[in-house]
């Protein structure tokens, strides 16, 4: 299993699953670093049609390009259906992000082979590592 800098190293695109319109929020501001360091960002989120000038999608089975990593701003109750959404489209990985954990959701990806992190931050990982996708 790839650790979260391998992962984030890898990665290219980025499916955000409860990315945020409202700029105060970690689900809108995260995406939002990571997308300003070269990564590419499909918010997923049924209730918009655009988060950081992005088209959205609404579920993970909505998209047509695969991506490399499911990033998940939702609470953990709803992270073990993400993660059976995120092993039907063959994504590789999955990050929970910071506060939010689920044994279940854990059990199913490492199951299927995914890669899997929670409670961390993205961001946090990318400043740490100081990765970044721009030339």
């Amino acid at each position: 299993m790839r650790d979260a800098q391998q992962i984030l190293a890898e990665a290219n695109v980025i499916a955000v699953v409860g990315a945020s319109r409202d700029p105060f929020k970690p689900a809108h501001t995260v995406p939002l670093q990571m997308l300003r360091h070269g990564w590419r960002i499909i918010p997923v989120n049924p209730f918009v049609d655009e988060v950081f000038g992005v088209p959205t999608v609404a579920t993970l089975a909505d998209l047509d390009e695969p991506v490399d990593l499911v990033n998940v701003f939702r609470p953990a109750r709803d992270a073990v259906e993400v993660v059976r959404q995120a092993v039907a489209i063959k994504a590789p990985a999955v990050w929970l992000q910071s506060g939010i954990f689920s044994a279940e959701a854990r059990r199913i990806a490492e199951e299927a082979g995914l890669d899997y992190v929670e409670d961390r931050c993205l961001a946090v990982e990318r400043a740490v590592g100081s990765l970044t996708k721009l030339p």
